[in-house]
């Protein structure tokens, strides 16, 4: 297993601390887990959109600071992940609505299943888009990058060329650890509200990918 950096460190210290509390809270008092500790527009709700907008920051400050010295696909990947995780950050927060005060529009009122502006609570047909596209189809492309790319990148010449061109930052094994180690304590928290605390961890776990990811020759300058 590779080894951790102080940064490291510091994540996973802090996932621990949040993972005790979290346990302790779910089994003693799920009522307080629920309408306290992981409240809605609560500290761990907000957890999860500092750190995605963490990540979405430092792309862009890679950006600016190797774009110059790095070829158009490099500069596009990163642009993307910036964009995606800043679009992850606001809708975890529905886009700051309540942190401004401002009203949801006439078609989120009628089509979103909480009446926020955001798209995953949207409901299509009476089915949510959260459950399809941000529940399954994440989880599987959640679950492809952390455990199966790093496997993979390790082996095949042209997936470790698909992450170079495009600057994908590839896992470490210790990620992939602390991937599989959430997602078991999540599933022992019985509070009905324990996904935000996955979240909140999945924030933390990227954070740590981007900023000291295997390949992080990547985000060196030439």
């Amino acid at each position: 297993m590779n080894q951790l950096t102080r940064t490291d460190k510091i994540g996973y210290l802090f996932l621990i601390f949040v993972f005790i509390l979290s346990l302790y809270f779910g089994f003693t008092n799920p009522d307080y887990f629920n309408n306290n500790f992981a409240v809605e527009d609560g500290a761990v709700e907000y957890g999860t959109a500092f750190m995605l907008l963490s990540i979405s920051i430092l792309c862009l400050y890679r950006l600016f600071l190797l774009g110059g010295s790095k070829p158009a696909l490099w500069k596009i990947g990163v642009l993307f992940f910036a964009i995606l995780f800043f679009f992850g950050a606001g809708e975890e927060v529905s886009w700051g609505q309540r942190i401004f005060g401002i009203e949801s529009s006439d078609f989120f009122l009628e089509n979103n299943a909480q009446k926020e502006t955001n798209l995953h609570n949207l409901v299509v047909s009476g089915k949510k888009v959260n459950k399809i596209v941000f529940s399954q189809l994440l989880m599987l492309a959640m679950v492809t990058y952390l455990l199966i790319v790093p496997f993979i990148y390790r082996k095949k010449e042209w997936v470790k060329n698909i992450t170079k061109k495009f600057a994908v930052p590839v896992v470490k094994w210790h990620h992939t650890i602390a991937f599989i180690s959430s997602t078991i304590l999540v599933t022992l928290i019985p509070a009905s509200r324990k996904w935000e605390v996955y979240e909140l961890a999945f924030g933390v776990i990227f954070l740590l990918i981007f900023l000291n990811p295997l390949n992080n020759i990547l985000f060196k300058r030439s």
